[in-house]
């Protein structure tokens, strides 16, 4: 047998017929996954393919397999017109679109119109709109609020005056910032730039099955549910995150919201029904509201939270905005899985999102 490499994780043994073979299966079923792993030729018509194309399906005896379009070529067989494998695939295509105009947005100091973002990638203005939010989740100018809303931060973070922070991130006005900074950093934008400096930060520790357990908020609600070993980590996580703020420990209401979230993790029949003071982009926060629509006892894979919230080409980003998640339990993230329904990683252990399925799934 010769060493063979196929569209597989790993390379493994096999003989040119089965690879072969595999291959064929891909194009029975216009596997746009195999697309750029191989080329089929059709003897009949002296044209090649990619596996995807949805031309007539050829008589298998009378296709022939080549690694790459070049080796078609050579071969004498010509591009076919439809699926046009001589040239870089669509998705590719539409990704290096996208991906110029995100840079644009990054770089330009004023807010730009929806028609001159458009008129950057050469397309009309109705399918660049569809073609950006398809692939990112967000609209151009949902984007830019959400780039311009990671910059302010940043800047603050940095110890930049607010007012330098404001102008520097883009906002036109002053007014326009202060209008929408609660719902941005969660507090006061001079508040924010000093680690949250005179804020007020209640919390609770408490011990359940999955360990130690941490619920903190302020007056807006839970800010952040943690999981972990030790409960002096976990003071000293949130310690962390809110450096400047007056963290207050042991205050009894919050000892009820753990003993609540307790309950929930032993009985999850129960349900939680908890304030909540959410904060993230407005991708994670549609991503989080998907999360939080999926039944106690269920699952969903990443692929279908990005289908859900009308952005199926933004897997990874899904992935990315559960992985942020700081609400463990309130915000469901353990109820994502892979599409073959294996586990994925989890902020507080695989080992513990395992526990919680079993737990939702018997009671």
């Amino acid at each position: 047998m010769e060493r063979l490499v196929v569209h597989l994780k790993e390379p493994i043994e096999m003989s040119r017929n089965e690879l072969e073979n595999l291959r064929w299966q891909s194009v029975v079923t216009n596997d746009a996954a195999a697309d750029g792993d191989f080329f089929y030729a059709v003897k009949t018509t002296g044209v090649y393919c990619r596996p995807s194309c949805r031309s007539r399906l050829p008589r298998r005896e009378n296709v022939a397999f080549f690694d790459t379009g070049a080796q078609a070529e050579q071969a004498g067989f010509r591009p076919c017109k439809r699926c046009t494998p001589d040239r870089i695939p669509r998705a590719e295509r539409d990704a290096d679109r996208v991906a110029k105009v995100c840079r644009l947005i990054e770089a330009s100091e004023t807010a730009l119109r929806l028609d001159e973002l458009a008129r950057h990638i050469g397309i009309s203005t109705y399918h660049f709109h569809r073609l950006f939010k398809r692939s990112t989740g967000l609209t151009p100018h949902q984007y830019a609020i959400a780039h311009r809303d990671r910059k302010v931060r940043a800047q603050l973070g940095d110890g930049a005056s607010v007012t330098e922070a404001i102008y520097d991130a883009g906002f036109n006005s002053s007014g326009h910032f202060y209008d929408t900074a609660e719902q941005t950093l969660g507090m006061p934008p001079m508040r924010y730039r000093n680690g949250g400096v005179d804020s007020v930060i209640r919390f609770a520790i408490g011990e359940c099955a999955l360990g130690s357990i941490l619920v903190a908020g302020t007056e807006r609600g839970i800010c952040q549910i943690s999981l972990g070993d030790e409960p002096d980590a976990l003071a000293r996580e949130l310690q962390d995150r809110f450096s400047r703020a007056q963290l207050i420990g042991g205050d009894g209401t919050f000892e009820r919201y753990v003993a609540q979230v307790i309950g929930f993790v032993e009985s999850p029949s129960l349900g939680l029904d908890l304030p909540l003071d959410v904060r993230g982009t407005v991708f994670q926060q549609r991503v989080w509201q998907a999360l939080r629509e999926i039944p106690i006892g269920s699952t969903a894979s990443y692929t279908e939270i990005a289908e859900r919230i009308d952005a199926p080409k933004s897997v990874r980003a899904v992935a990315g905005a559960c992985a942020a998640n700081k609400l463990a339990l309130a915000i469901p993230c353990h109820r994502v899985v892979r599409t073959d329904g294996s586990l994925s990683g989890y902020r507080w252990g695989v080992e513990r999102k395992r526990q919680l399925l079993k737990n939702e799934t018997h009671k």
